[in-house]
């Protein structure tokens, strides 16, 4: 047998020693802590560490799949490194094992420094390593009997080369198999999701004790290809640090009002649902949106004013800052004064678009807060509220270089035509939405080229919370055009053509598009 097949088969008992050491990490996980995957801690300490502008750049080239482009690296990873650590035995022993051995330390620090962690999430992680150990060392000793064997030069059916060879492809095999299979069940249920699903769906959210006011006549407009007025749970953004949505039963959720207060608080999720709940819809954008992303959407919200729970806890001279935790360790930093603003609707809700919250969005209990970029402000699974100060406290993002309070620019995208289509002269239909949170979008502008600019058509707004549609009728001439929108807020502010990027504080500028019409 040649070098390099020699080679390749060391760096396929790497592969297998990974696989069940990770599948046996599951396994061990779902009964001792479901939340101690490695593979997921790692995934965690990864967005944990990397520096700001990768996240920014990765969430801009890739949206809503930057876990999957993260999960899908650290696969990669995995598997070079298994090979590596699979040739590395096999040429050098024991330095392969020492290899998995550090690679294991690694992801048992990353497992033990999450949120809420214990000694014992550790388990998991320590005994998979173990059995990792052991199918290498197995792995390998069989292959070197199988070269040792062969290498004597008999072919016979029964010769010593290939009872080798069968076993190790029976070794090989078997374990592969059995870590698929094992692996995969493991994290099927470890997951968490489908007890909760099953609850959540179960689950009747109670009426608003005030209803969100019927959506006006002429507030959607009937343009294919626009944004809807309302966006579906299902077409909703999802940017977080959630690698692993956590799985909260609603029974054991528990929210803490704390620090500079009168009277701590403490409240459940019934306790939560007995209050009088308001429904309202508002439109959450990410401060990673570039000009003219998707990074954005409107839904209908339920849930109760946090004023009223700030009241309750009557916050002390001094404070300005509240800071949200989230069960997966991930905080913000919102200005006091906005929460306790009786003009805006910031909610703990519990519901969205008349269903309680789906598990990636926040299930069992959210903040949604109109006017800040969520980074300071929608935090999802959320259990504690600690009142405090700017000067003391800071925050998962204002670590990494992002300011400290996020208020949402006004902004304008274009919707259809898309970027770069081909239309056919005559009439065409130029749409799409614009927002200014809190303060409400009073003009659209178009311009179509050098041309002057011209004002669209509002459809009606729901609230200043909410985004609003326009559109415009242009009569396409032959040719290659560039289009530009820019909207104008209530405060008279119109944006500018400058584009500033999303770091520290949100993107700036008009959205242009450019198309063919032949």
């Amino acid at each position: 047998m040649s070098g390099r097949r020699q080679n390749l088969w060391a760096a396929l008992v790497g592969l297998i020693a990974a696989a069940a050491t990770l599948a046996l990490a599951e396994v061990a996980a779902l009964f001792l802590a479901p939340a101690a995957s490695p593979l997921f801690a790692v995934g965690s300490l990864v967005i944990d560490l990397v520096p700001g502008w990768l996240k920014t750049l990765v969430i801009g080239l890739f949206g809503t799949d930057d876990k999957v482009v993260l999960l899908v690296t650290l696969g990669v990873v995995v598997a070079l490194l298994a090979a590596g650590v699979g040739i590395l035995e096999y040429r050098r022993p024991p330095f392969g094992i020492v290899g998995l051995v550090l690679v294991g330390g690694i992801a048992t620090f990353a497992v033990v420094t999450r949120a809420d962690a214990d000694a014992i999430w550790a388990v998991p992680t320590v005994l998979s390593m173990v059995l990792g150990v052991v199918v290498l060392r197995v792995g390998v000793d069989r292959l070197h009997r199988w070269v040792a064997a062969e290498s004597s030069g008999e072919v016979r059916e029964f010769s010593d080369a290939a009872v080798s060879r069968r076993g190790f492809f029976v070794m090989a095999g078997a374990t592969a198999a059995a870590s698929v299979v094992a692996g995969v069940a493991a994290r099927a249920m470890n997951a968490g999701t489908t007890a909760v699903n099953a609850v959540r769906s179960a689950l009747k959210l109670p009426a608003p004790a005030t209803a969100a006011p019927p959506i006006p006549v002429g507030a959607e407009l009937d343009i294919d290809g626009i944004a809807p007025l309302v966006t579906s749970n299902k077409d909703f953004y999802r940017i977080d640090t959630a690698l692993q949505v956590p799985s909260i039963n609603a029974d054991d959720w528990r929210l803490r009002i704390t620090g500079m207060v009168e009277n701590e608080i403490e409240i459940g999720f019934d306790e939560l649902l007995a209050l009088p709940l308001v429904e309202t819809y508002v439109t959450l954008m990410c401060v990673s949106n570039e000009v003219g992303g998707d990074l954005t959407g409107n839904a209908k919200w339920l849930g109760y004013p946090i004023r009223e729970l700030l009241a309750r806890a009557v916050p002390t001279k001094g404070a300005d800052v509240v800071l949200s935790t989230s069960q997966d360790g991930f905080t913000a930093t919102t200005p006091l004064e906005v929460l306790q603003d009786a003009e805006r609707n910031s909610l703990l809700a519990v519901g969205m678009n008349g269903e309680p919250l789906p598990l990636e969005h926040g299930y069992p209990v959210r903040m949604v807060v109109p006017g800040l970029y969520g980074y300071v402000s929608a935090t999802k699974w959320v259990v504690e509220l600690k009142v405090s100060t700017f000067a003391k406290e800071s925050a998962y993002w204002t670590d990494r270089g992002w300011s400290a309070k996020g208020p949402v620019k006004t902004s304008s995208r274009i919707d259809v035509p898309a970027f770069g289509v081909s239309l056919q002269p005559g009439t065409v239909a130029i749409a799409g939405v614009a927002w200014a949170q809190h303060v409400g979008v009073e003009r659209v502008e178009v311009r179509i080229d050098t041309e002057p600019w011209r004002e669209a058509t509002l459809a009606e707004a729901i609230s200043a919370d909410t985004w609003r549609q326009w559109f415009i009728e242009w009569t396409a001439t032959s040719g290659d055009h560039t289009i530009e929108v820019r909207a104008t807020d209530a405060t008279g502010f119109t944006q500018t053509e400058e584009r500033v990027e999303v770091v520290p504080d949100g993107a700036e500028g008009w959205h242009t598009i450019q198309v063919r019409v032949a």
